[in-house]
């Protein structure tokens, strides 16, 4: 059971309507989840949404890494909702599914990929110790190009807080499902 939900859409307002139907009529195309539960201070939806937004859709990663490196997030703080919005999109995006298996239950995956790799390995780093080695920082920048890792720290900044706000308000799935993280 949450512990806030949402405010009703029927009560919303003037700044919250303009945010909720901001977040509507963009690619998510629904209010929901975390961004929901923003729309209590619109002013922090607004602008949050709108990271999220560039960094979903507009950033240099490709969205089979993005999607990767939501995953790693979502496992690393254990926010299910996360894991349950973003695993069919992953799968989709070409990441494997005993790759994605392999993340939720804490395990380290075995990647075909260089850049899957480097990616799951960055993140992981990143939240673990709260940075990133020399050696790993310059494999980045290799792989995926300045541009790409700075969209890559951003998108892990923006999953925490994505992350935080799931288990803060204890927002679960949706469809009422359990995912279990391992260790």
């Amino acid at each position: 059971m949450p512990r806030l939900n949402p405010p009703d859409p029927g009560h919303l307002t003037d700044h919250q309507r303009r945010v909720y139907e901001a977040i509507a009529s963009g690619p998510r195309g629904t209010v929901r989840g975390p961004l929901a539960i923003w729309l209590h201070r619109p002013g922090l939806a607004e602008h949050a949404q709108a990271l999220g937004q560039y960094c979903r859709y507009d950033s240099s990663l490709p969205p089979r890494l993005s999607e990767l490196a939501i995953l790693t997030m979502a496992a690393l703080w254990r926010a299910p909702y996360e894991w349950w919005a973003h695993h069919p999109i992953a799968l989709k995006a070409g990441i494997e599914a005993d790759v994605a298996e392999r993340i939720r239950k804490g395990q380290t995956p075995e990647f075909r990929e260089r850049d899957e790799s480097l990616v799951y390995r960055f993140v992981r780093e990143l939240v673990e110790t709260r940075q990133v080695s020399d050696a790993l920082y310059a494999e980045a920048v290799e792989v995926l190009g300045t541009d790409g890792v700075v969209d890559l720290v951003g998108m892990a900044g923006y999953y925490t807080l994505i992350s935080m706000t799931i288990n803060a308000f204890d927002i679960p799935p949706p469809d009422g499902s359990t995912i279990e993280f391992g260790s």
